[in-house]
């Protein structure tokens, strides 16, 4: 038939969700580029707080800051690494354990996050260069930002350690136990940071915070045009497999139209046919009434004079006879429905 299968309707649908899919991460990709490419970049200066007084509202609503980390109040001291200070600690336990895979009889790895603490205290973004008029930039919800670059200080791996009893309850259970990995990161005292935000004088304190547009807050050890680098490669594999993708819908599409339309175009030959037999019907009874003779009841729909005496299977139409069943082209189709003719039975008539 004309219609598309569940296979082909299924799979046009698929590709469809995820061409839109696709075009949505792309889309937001993108967004989030363009904001970074029109992002004003700022001077961490003494002209900033003149910046901040002629800009509406006293505020830019997405600017770009380059600065070093410097603690407001006391640093934080790293638990495991002498005269390492910073603003941002976090510290983690990780459980890494093999786990049987009942489907494909394989151990995997698996890694879970079984503790974590982060600790923070306010700081400042200040500039590289020594006297510059002691303006700084007070960041704020740092543990908000999509990108924040802590830098692994302390990490170790603690084996687990098992008897034969326990070996065999692994087997038993489907895990394995490996062992406890310790991470401790850090945001240290003087590293660069590349923040990205609103930036906001408010009273005296000139402050970065998470913009209100939708926009990300990035406060990222890479500089600007790194970042931005990154984002717009990002935006660009999204849009290229929205293409891909894209592509692949439409060949289906074109697929199941051109299925329909050659479906449809022999429907309308089999009509014309049909219509040419039975215009050719009538004109050979015509003329064998204008002649003055007899036409049989069940006379052959092709040659008219003959009695049918063939069954077409496997449509089991009963309309012609044996020297034109011979005489129908290879291969042979039933004049009425066109169907392929598998084999033919012959009719008597008693």
């Amino acid at each position: 038939g004309g219609r598309p299968s569940a296979l082909q309707a299924a799979l046009l649908a698929a590709s469809t969700a995820v061409t839109a899919l696709l075009y949505s991460v792309y889309r937001q990709k993108a967004r989030v580029a363009r904001g970074l490419e029109g992002a004003r970049r700022i001077r961490l200066d003494g002209d900033l707080r003149a910046v901040l007084l002629e800009a509406p509202g006293r505020c830019v609503p997405y600017a770009v800051i380059e600065g070093v980390v410097r603690s407001v109040k006391e640093t934080l001291s790293s638990q495991f690494v002498e005269n390492c200070k910073g603003v941002v600690q976090r510290l983690t336990l990780q459980e890494h354990k093999m786990v049987w895979n009942r489907t494909t009889h394989l151990w995997n790895d698996y890694e879970k996050i079984i503790h974590q603490r982060t600790n923070t205290t306010p700081f400042d973004l200040v500039p590289a260069e020594e006297g510059a008029g002691g303006v700084a930039v007070r960041v704020v919800k740092p543990l908000e930002a999509a990108e924040l670059s802590l830098e692994t200080v302390y990490e170790k791996f603690h084996p687990s350690v098992q008897s034969f009893t326990d070996v065999i309850g692994h087997y038993i259970s489907g895990e394995r136990p490996k062992g406890i990995q310790e991470t401790e990161q850090m945001l240290k005292v003087g590293t660069a940071l590349t923040g990205v935000g609103e930036l906001v004088l408010d009273t005296a304190t000139i402050k970065l915070q998470p913009p209100k547009q939708g926009m990300p807050y990035y406060l990222s050890a890479s500089d600007f045009h790194s970042l931005l680098h990154r984002q717009e490669a990002s935006a660009r594999f999204w849009k290229t497999l929205t293409v891909l993708f894209g592509f692949a819908t439409c060949a289906v599409l074109f697929f199941i139209l051109r299925r329909q339309y050659r479906h449809h175009r022999e429907r309308r030959h089999l009509r014309q046919m049909q219509e040419e037999f039975r215009q050719a019907q009538e004109r050979l009874l015509r003329e064998v009434k204008a002649e003055g003779g007899e036409t049989l009841k069940n006379a052959c729909v092709v040659c008219l004079s003959n009695p049918k005496a063939c069954v077409f299977l496997e449509c089991g139409h009963v309309c012609s006879c044996h020297e034109c069943y011979l005489a129908l082209p290879e291969p042979r189709k039933c004049p009425i429905c066109r169907q392929g003719i598998s084999r033919v039975v012959p009719l008597y008539n008693s």
